[in-house]
């Protein structure tokens, strides 16, 4: 199974929601362990990363080793994320 490394800023982002929101992501986020690569997540063109929505939120991660980096979270119908995405890139 696979450890999980969140960035800072995405806990923060955890912190700001509500008690059903945070636990549909954390839930998530801990099926994301075994299964790194499940059949509703994608391939993001361009960058080594995968999403995986859930309710109105997207995920943003890759597989590193034994690691699943969890750089972002974010609203899903915000751009917001990619261009933060962008800016990791870089």
């Amino acid at each position: 199974m696979l450890k999980l490394d969140i960035t800072h800023d995405c806990l923060k982002f955890l912190r700001t929601l509500d008690p059903k929101q945070f636990r549909q992501v954390v839930t998530a986020l801990f099926h994301l362990l075994p299964t790194p690569e499940p059949h509703d997540s994608a391939p993001l063109a361009g960058s080594p990363f995968r999403r995986v929505d859930i309710g109105e939120y997207r995920i943003v991660y890759r597989v590193d080793g034994d690691l699943l980096r969890v750089p972002l979270i974010g609203k899903r119908n915000d751009s917001e994320v990619y261009r933060n995405l962008r800016r990791l890139l870089r």
